[in-house]
C-alpha cells in the first residue's frame, strides 16, 4: 500500500509539462487517451473526500481570450504548452478565443493561466 502512496504523491506533484509527457506515453505505449487520463489522475485526490468531492468540480477548461501585446511570447509557450507545432499554435493563438485545454485539474488549469498570463495572455478558466 506504501508504494501506491508514493505513486500518488508523485502523480500529484507533476509539472504541467510531465503530466503532457506522462499523457503522451499513456497514448503512444498503452493506448489510453490522454483525455481518461487527465480524469482518471484529477480524480484520484478528491476521491477520498466523499460528499464534498461530489460537489466540487474536478474538470476545467482553459480559454485563450487574447494573446496580449506580446503575440510571439504566447505562440512559443501554447506551441510548448499544448504540444503543437508552430503552425498549429500560430493558429489558435490567432483565433483567439479559444479552448486551450479541456478536461484539466484546478492546479493544471492555474498553472497554465499562470504561464500564459505572465506571457501576456489574457486567459479564462471555465
Amino acid at each position: 500500500m506504501a508504494d501506491l502512496k508514493q505513486l500518488a504523491e508523485q502523480l500529484v506533484n507533476l509539472t504541467v509539462k510531465e503530466v503532457k509527457e506522462l499523457a503522451d506515453i499513456l497514448k503512444d505505449e498503452y493506448g489510453i487517451e490522454p483525455a481518461a487520463a487527465a480524469v482518471a489522475v484529477a480524480a484520484a485526490p478528491g476521491a477520498g473526500d466523499g460528499a464534498a468531492a461530489a460537489e466540487e468540480k474536478t474538470s476545467f477548461d482553459v480559454i485563450l481570450k487574447e494573446a496580449g501585446g506580446q503575440k510571439l511570447a504566447v505562440v512559443k509557450l501554447v506551441k510548448d504548452l499544448a504540444g503543437l507545432g508552430l503552425k498549429e499554435a500560430k493558429d489558435l493563438v490567432d483565433g483567439a478565443p479559444k479552448e486551450l485545454k479541456s478536461g484539466v485539474s484546478k492546479d493544471e488549469a492555474e498553472a497554465l493561466k499562470k504561464q500564459l498570463e505572465e506571457a501576456g495572455a489574457v486567459v479564462e478558466i471555465k
